[in-house]
């Protein structure tokens, strides 16, 4: 039987079975997905006892690998101060048999000691039927980043950021101040505009793993900046 796709109430689904068949798992696997969170913010352990399954791998938002062992020795309630839930959005499985791949838009909302908090996490995981239901084989965990506040800068600032900065002889990257808007150009590439996050840290919209650290020498004059992913730094030159 040939794989096709089927989409309804947001629900998508890819399989290799009759849509009938496919879509009951489908609705299925959300609802036990949906618990699953529901679970992680009330600290209800039973839930994952039940739909891990006992040689599953799980990764979470850290990178750490955890163990069904492991796995569930996280799942405690919420400290005192800190209450939250958690939705199952943009849910989309391809069903292969008894195999089923899903992938989920988490949609958390949290008040901590009355702060609110907004976060998102795109998570992947392996079911496979099992004489006792549908269960998690393997999970992947990723935090999805957003752009921070975008603050002010002076005139003078923004001055002092034009320029141009060499990564080698042939790649070059011009900031200037464009009628007060901040903008940056690769060599080859299209305009961005640049925003501070803060002083001497820029950052492109849309592009959260990213940032423009200023580098200054002794003298508090621009020397370069970083441009960071992460952890890790790419040295751009300033040029005269």
């Amino acid at each position: 039987m040939s794989i096709k796709s089927w989409a309804i109430a947001g629900l998508v689904v890819i399989f290799s079975m009759p849509a009938t068949a496919a879509q009951d798992v489908a609705e299925l696997l959300h609802r036990q997905t949906q618990d699953l969170m529901d679970a992680v913010t009330a600290g209800e352990r039973t839930v994952w006892e039940r739909y891990l399954d006992a040689g599953a791998i799980y990764t979470d938002e850290s990178g750490s690998v955890m163990s069904k062992p492991e796995m569930l020795a996280n799942i405690k309630p919420l400290p005192q101060g800190v209450s939250g839930k958690i939705k199952v959005l943009d849910f989309k499985v391809a069903v292969h048999g008894s195999t089923a791949v899903t992938t989920h838009l988490d949609d958390e909302y949290e008040t901590y000691h009355g702060h609110e908090l907004h976060c998102q996490y795109r998570t992947t995981d392996t079911w496979v039927k099992t004489s006792a239901g549908w269960r998690i084989i393997a999970g992947q965990v990723l935090a999805l980043r957003t752009d921070p506040p975008a603050g002010s800068l002076t005139s003078r600032q923004m001055e002092e950021y034009a320029g141009r900065y060499a990564l080698t002889p042939a790649i070059v990257y011009e900031i200037r101040n464009n009628g007060g808007v901040l903008e940056g150009q690769r060599t080859g590439g299209k305009p961005e505009t640049l925003q501070a996050e803060v002083p001497d840290m820029l950052f492109v919209g849309g592009k959260p793993r990213y940032r423009k650290v200023f580098l200054r020498g002794s003298d508090g004059r621009i020397t370069g900046f970083a441009e960071r992913r992460e952890a890790w730094d790419i040295v751009w030159k300033r040029l005269p």
